[in-house]
């Protein structure tokens, strides 16, 4: 196996896998089925950074077809799956408030099995973080994210509107959070992925700001002090 470069999601590094630390196996089911053939597929990566050192599983169901030599080959995947760590969640530090936290991993966790709930709750999720983050005027969704446009970068805003351009999230945002509402898979993983480029480019980047700042302060008023006073004999 080739070496791949990845993103733990256990520690959220970014890592070299090897070859001697991932594995992989397939099982092809030789019985027809109403899906056609298909097998199952399951990968390891064990994360090499030494404070981590933590296994990654991932299963899918693939449909298969034999090669031109009669050797099975896995084509186009049918379902997909992490069982380590459960869910496609990104761990974020204590620092991001606790409700928002658990709102996204829960999204994360059922994002496959009930895009609709998944929406819903990556819905509350972002309006959480405008909230808190910019402490805007209570409104929709919608509304409270158009107040701080201004406050924001151009990149993360386009990535906001690119994101509320898709299918019916747009529509979405200005409805009641709690409601329920039809979104396909896709749509489900690019409210995620939104609230992930929200939480690093807001609570990560201005945490590691502050920890910068305060390091440069603390280096300089070090540069200032006065010598030490000379020891009496």
């Amino acid at each position: 196996m080739a070496d791949i470069q990845w993103q733990c999601p256990h520690c959220n590094r970014f890592v070299v896998i090897t070859e001697n630390r991932q594995s992989s196996d397939t099982h092809f089911l030789r019985v027809p089925t109403g899906l056609g053939s298909i097998s199952v597929s399951s990968r390891f990566f064990v994360c090499p950074n030494p404070d981590c050192k933590m296994p990654t599983c991932d299963v899918s169901i693939n449909e298969w077809h034999l090669s031109q030599l009669n050797n099975p080959l896995n084509g186009k995947v049918i379902k997909r799956w992490r069982l380590l760590p459960e869910g496609v969640a990104r761990p974020f530090p204590d620092y991001v408030p606790l409700a928002i936290r658990s709102d996204y991993k829960e999204a994360c966790l059922i994002v496959n099995m009930s895009p609709k709930a998944s929406a819903t709750l990556s819905r509350r999720c972002l309006q959480g973080i405008v909230r808190d983050f910019w402490n805007v005027k209570a409104g929709t969704l919608w509304q409270e994210i158009q107040q701080i446009e201004d406050k924001t970068d151009n990149l993360t805003w386009q990535a906001i509107d690119a994101v509320r351009q898709i299918g019916n999230i747009g529509a979405h945002m200005e409805k009641d959070i709690d409601v329920i509402v039809d979104v396909d898979p896709g749509e489900a993983e690019m409210l995620i992925q939104l609230v992930e480029t929200l939480l690093t480019e807001w609570y990560v980047a201005r945490y590691e700001r502050e920890v910068r700042m305060k390091a440069l302060a603390a280096a300089a008023a070090a540069k200032k002090a006065p010598p030490p006073a000379p020891q009496a004999p």
